[in-house]
């Protein structure tokens, strides 16, 4: 789905009031999930999560942190419920990037199991486990802040800096997944991603609060080859706006552009839609994100050109020293 407008209000507007009733609902439900204690896994366990709906940059951040965790000399492997594959269930399955497509796990964890090894699991302890019995000496766990089945050793809030918490108030009425309350009580630092006020109001409350809060940029690889090119871009995330941007920046002239919702199935008359569109425009070329290439089968849309970002942290050694404190013993 895509995230509505009085989400994104500095102002509780009419259409937020009248779902307040049902959103208060959802948020004690979700507050007293949360309070459930956890079961502590065998392989500490690093959540990077998010406190609302939408993309924030939970996977450039797993990602990166895994390559931390790497160069420390840990073995991590990530652990995500799976959402949109076929195959994930109560049973855990590891993701095998030649075998899986993105219809059968998720698109997300066949990214990040190019990376490191990916568990899909429902039942996200039986997930952690799987993960630690191959050998992971640290699991990421791509979401679930808001799941209080397995034990965070660390969880990580990441909140896009532009957006931060919306209009504050919980689903449906706004973009918490539940009260703020009840997530910072589960939160132990914060990663602003981007610039924005309203990620540094985020930022004082989490320093109000004794957690630490990091600054961090997402970074295009390699976009200096889109400079002075045709661009025609889609993307199906979260914030498709924030890719567009991102591709400007790279110097690229954008001749059209086209959102999807987030995780959206491509249609093959999705994709001949987008090859008509791109031709009509000009464009030299079709450009996506990693995330979306991933659900889209090669060879389908001819000529399609990835755009991948790596997430840059202003204060890595810090954080690094954060992560230091998951090891055991």
């Amino acid at each position: 789905m895509r995230a509505p407008a009085f989400w994104q209000r500095g102002s509780v507007g009419a259409q937020a009031l009248l779902l307040q009733p049902f959103a208060l609902i959802y948020g004690a439900i979700a507050a007293r999930e949360m309070a459930r204690p956890g079961v502590q896994g065998t392989a500490p366990i690093l959540c990077i999560g998010n406190f609302t709906l939408g993309g924030t940059g939970k996977t450039p951040a797993a990602l990166a942190l895994a390559q931390m965790l790497r160069d420390m000399g840990e073995v991590p492997a990530f652990l995500s419920r799976g959402y949109g594959g076929t195959l994930s269930g109560p049973e855990p399955l590891q993701v095998d990037p030649s075998l899986h497509e993105a219809a059968d796990v998720g698109d997300e964890p066949l990214l990040l199991a190019r990376h490191a090894p990916a568990f899909i699991c429902t039942d996200r302890i039986a997930g952690a486990e799987a993960a630690a019995r191959a050998g992971a000496s640290v699991v990421v766990m791509d979401d679930g802040l808001q799941n209080p089945s397995l034990h965070k050793d660390l969880a990580l809030a990441i909140v896009d800096g532009a957006t931060g918490l919306g209009n504050g108030l919980c689903l449906p009425a706004g973009p918490l997944r539940a009260p703020i309350s009840a997530q910072w009580s589960k939160t132990d630092a914060v990663v602003i991603v981007g610039e924005g006020l309203a990620g540094a109001r985020v930022a004082e409350m989490a320093r109000a609060r004794g957690r630490a809060a990091f600054r961090a940029r997402l970074a295009p690889v390699d976009g200096a080859r889109l400079s002075g090119r045709r661009i025609y871009a889609f993307a199906g995330i979260g914030r498709p706006e924030k890719f567009f941007d991102t591709l400007r920046s790279c110097g690229a002239e954008l001749v059209g552009t086209r959102a999807f919702d987030d995780h959206q199935a491509f249609a093959p008359e999705d994709l001949k839609r987008l090859a008509a569109d791109a031709k009509a425009a000009g464009a030299d070329s079709v450009v996506t994100t990693e995330k979306d290439a991933a659900r889209i089968a090669p060879g389908t849309l001819p000529g399609l050109d990835v755009l991948r970002v790596d997430m840059i942290f202003a204060d890595e050694p810090a954080l690094r020293a954060l992560l230091r404190g998951l090891r055991r013993g």
